[in-house]
């Protein structure tokens, strides 16, 4: 199926653009008051990431969190972000604040990742 450019930045057609995301495992912890759950990144992009969803979890869309992110052994991303989705499975958030000092590491851990489009389908 081939659609024009119109069509993906209007949203006329299921298929969209969105940043591309890179798959990296990598443990998160995600806490939003006095709750907190250890979780999995499925992927992260420029704009946010997926996890895994929590056992236990009962959390809703527009709730704001705090991600903790550990990559290997001396990068830690600590940022805010926004419950953007939610399925039985994942949980996607959309980023709302990046502290000054993880901009740069966030943007060299994905790389050419960061400049890049992808088409996805709404499904």
């Amino acid at each position: 199926m081939t659609m024009t450019d119109d069509e993906a930045r209007d949203g006329s057609s299921k298929e969209q653009l969105r940043p591309a995301r890179m798959r990296i495992q990598t443990t998160v912890l995600m806490s939003h008051g006095d709750e907190s759950h250890p979780t999995e990144l499925v992927d992260i992009s420029a704009t946010g990431v997926l996890l895994r969803r929590p056992l236990g979890w009962n959390g809703e869309s527009g709730q704001s969190w705090v991600l903790d992110m550990i990559f290997g052994h001396d990068l830690h991303i600590h940022l805010e972000a926004q419950v953007a989705r939610v399925s039985a499975r994942h949980i996607g958030f959309a980023y709302t604040h990046i502290p000054e000092d993880k901009q740069v590491p966030l943007w060299n851990l994905l790389g050419g990742y960061a400049d890049i489009l992808e088409l996805w389908q709404d499904e």
